[in-house]
């Protein structure tokens, strides 16, 4: 496994890596600066209304600025710290749906010889990224009360995501090679494997930086595995 991430680690910057990171980036820029542009428009309009509903309410003068003040102030803190927070998960989505490149980049360095893989449709990829998203969101504000307990936090999180990952990355690259069913029966085969994987990548994504990474370093980690019990 150490060798595999070894692997992974040491084609970070091969060309394809470099290309999916900077689209993915620009990509997830690209989204905010829409979603940017919505909320100002929003809030520019509660601005204006707020403004009116002061002036109706014949406030003293300091009082309605020092209000108003505060609502922008608030809005653009709103922004930020939301923007702060969500711009690595949609940029993780979005690489998601580039990993194919780097399958065939690790492919094309270390496997040479394998027969060309299964084409995979974007509706099958746009849905697996959708699915991994949403059991992923869904599970860990399931288990959320338990994120407050030390050390218990930290055995959920990485017990949670280690599966899930683990899951996700290793079906992703097996699917390149066989259906979903056969996919799925070898990872029950060596699911433990599959796991101590997945608590890897899960590890990555506590890592600032690192984690903007994670799916690419993940699906080269992954395919390695998957080539070694091939």
């Amino acid at each position: 496994m150490l060798n595999a991430l070894g692997k992974a680690f040491g084609q970070a910057f091969d060309p394809t890596f470099r290309r999916v990171f900077w689209l993915s980036l620009l990509a997830s820029l690209a989204t905010f600066i829409v979603v940017w542009l919505a909320f100002w428009l929003l809030l520019d309009l509660l601005g204006a209304f707020l403004a009116e509903w002061l002036q109706g309410a014949d406030l003293w003068g300091p009082l309605e600025s020092a209000l108003l003040f505060l609502f922008d102030a608030g809005a653009v803190a709103g922004i930020l710290i939301t923007s702060f927070f969500l711009f690595p998960s949609v940029m993780v989505a979005t690489m998601q749906l580039l990993l194919e490149r780097i399958a065939r980049a690790v492919e094309a360095r270390h496997y040479p010889g394998a027969p060309a893989a299964r084409e995979q449709p974007m509706t099958e990829a746009v849905l697996s990224a959708l699915g991994l998203a949403g059991a992923t969101l869904f599970l860990n504000l399931l288990v959320l009360p338990l994120y407050f307990i030390p050390l218990i936090n930290v055995l959920v999180f990485f017990a949670l995501n280690g599966y899930l990952l683990g899951r996700e990355y290793f079906e992703l690259v097996a699917q390149r090679r066989m259906t979903a069913e056969e996919a799925k029966a070898l990872r029950r085969t060596r699911r433990a494997r599959v796991f101590l994987a997945g608590v890897v990548v899960a590890f990555l994504l506590t890592i600032p930086l690192v984690n903007l990474t994670t799916p690419i370093i993940a699906t080269a980690f992954m395919l390695h595995i998957y080539e070694g019990m091939r």
